[in-house]
């Protein structure tokens, strides 16, 4: 039975903090282009995406779960309600995912599966029995989720994924989509003129001037 996979997206002005290289249109493109990647790697791993958004947002290959709540309160009236089986929480910003690494989180043998965002934060939980979790995002997410499995009585795996701690930002994170990026994304941000630079002596990204 497919897992069944949430993914908080922001379809209206995402990302602000890339705006010294994309305009607002252009973000809102990026945004959805990066969870379309992130769908696809989910369906392929054998997940059922569903999209939580607090507008009618549709999307290609997912179902879509409207609440016009807080991220925190959607996401815990949702675990709450859950039943059904295990629920994976996917952030829409982690286009690197492949089937395989979401796969390695989906097959543990804990009750719940995190992944660490870098600085602290999350970017994927897996939860065996969602009624028994809550979920606090924002800050230092990270030590948040696991003392509240520690609470819970949960056990929990920390899983070590580069591609899926990857989590597109700021500027600087495109280096990784443009290195390392196998999926639309990669191709989104060479359309529009995005590409790498050695010019300061390491790697960074720079905007085409005729773009």
């Amino acid at each position: 039975m497919p897992v069944d996979a949430i993914i908080p997206f922001r379809p209206v002005n995402p990302k602000t903090r890339l705006s010294d290289i994309m305009d607002q249109q252009e973000r809102e493109a990026f945004a959805r282009v990066m969870l379309g990647d992130v769908i696809r790697a989910l369906r392929e791993a054998g997940c059922s995406p569903c999209i939580l958004c607090t507008t009618d947002f549709r999307h290609t290959g997912a179902a879509t779960y409207i609440d016009e709540q807080g991220l925190n309160e959607a996401l815990n009236d949702y675990l709450a309600r859950c039943t059904g089986g295990p629920v994976l929480i996917f952030m829409s910003d982690i286009p690197l995912a492949t089937p395989a690494s979401i796969r390695r989180v989906i097959e543990t043998g804990a009750d719940v599966a995190i992944v660490p965002g870098r600085g602290g934060g999350t970017n994927v939980i897996f939860i065996r029995e969602p009624s028994r979790y809550r979920v606090d995002f924002y800050g230092a997410s990270f030590c948040d989720h696991m003392a509240i499995a520690e609470a819970a009585g949960l056990s929990v795996e920390v899983i070590d994924s580069f591609f899926m701690s990857t989590d597109i930002d700021e500027r600087e994170d495109l280096v990784e989509i443009l290195l390392h990026g196998k999926g639309e994304s990669r191709g989104y941000l060479q359309g529009i003129g995005i590409g790498l630079s050695l010019e300061t002596g390491r790697v960074s990204v720079q905007r085409s001037p005729h773009e």
